[in-house]
């Protein structure tokens, strides 16, 4: 028994030309069997669209409520970043909260505290002057940090004079690379 091609029907499901377009088609084409691409509407998608008698209803939501809803939350335009404030006593605090690696003691049975001391408040310059005063923050070998660049910066390096050039010879420019 030979196996036999099995290929889809061009026009089964697609529309094909009629009259003096099928003529011409026959003749112009590459290839006449080959689908035109053009799906029958009564087959393409059943049911069609728009052929429900129900018509579509928006569900309510909060943001249907033109109550709840009001312009100004909508307004995307100006929903400016919001300023976040942090005082002396708060910088002061977590300046030397930080200033020191967190040691962590082992727990013990007698004392059982889940709530954290009370912090008293401290100037911001008294914080700074207690920071500095137990450890240098910056040195030679600790810098502060840098801002990023994207390209190094030029350090001007002098040139030697050419081999052609006495030292009575007139060429008052100096190279750097």
């Amino acid at each position: 028994m030979a196996a036999t091609k099995r290929a889809a029907e061009s026009t089964l499901y697609h529309l094909s030309p009629k009259g003096f377009w099928k003529k011409f088609r026959e003749v112009a084409a590459v290839n006449p069997e080959i689908s035109s691409g053009l799906p029958l509407p009564s087959l393409n998608r059943y049911p069609p669209p728009g052929s429900r008698p129900e018509k579509y209803s928006t569900p309510a939501t909060k943001a249907s409520d033109i109550a709840q809803n009001p312009y100004w939350k909508r307004d995307v335009r100006r929903a400016y970043p919001q300023l976040s404030v942090v005082t002396q006593s708060e910088l002061s605090a977590l300046l030397i909260e930080h200033s020191t690696a967190p040691a962590v003691a082992a727990p013990s049975e007698g004392e059982k505290s889940d709530v954290p001391a009370a912090k008293k408040e401290l100037a911001l310059s008294d914080a700074i002057a207690a920071i500095t005063s137990t450890a240098k923050v910056y040195s030679e070998s600790r810098l502060p940090p840098a801002l990023p660049v994207s390209h190094r910066r030029w350090v001007p390096q002098s040139i030697p004079r050419s081999s052609s050039m006495t030292s009575t010879s007139y060429f008052p420019m100096l190279l750097y690379r």
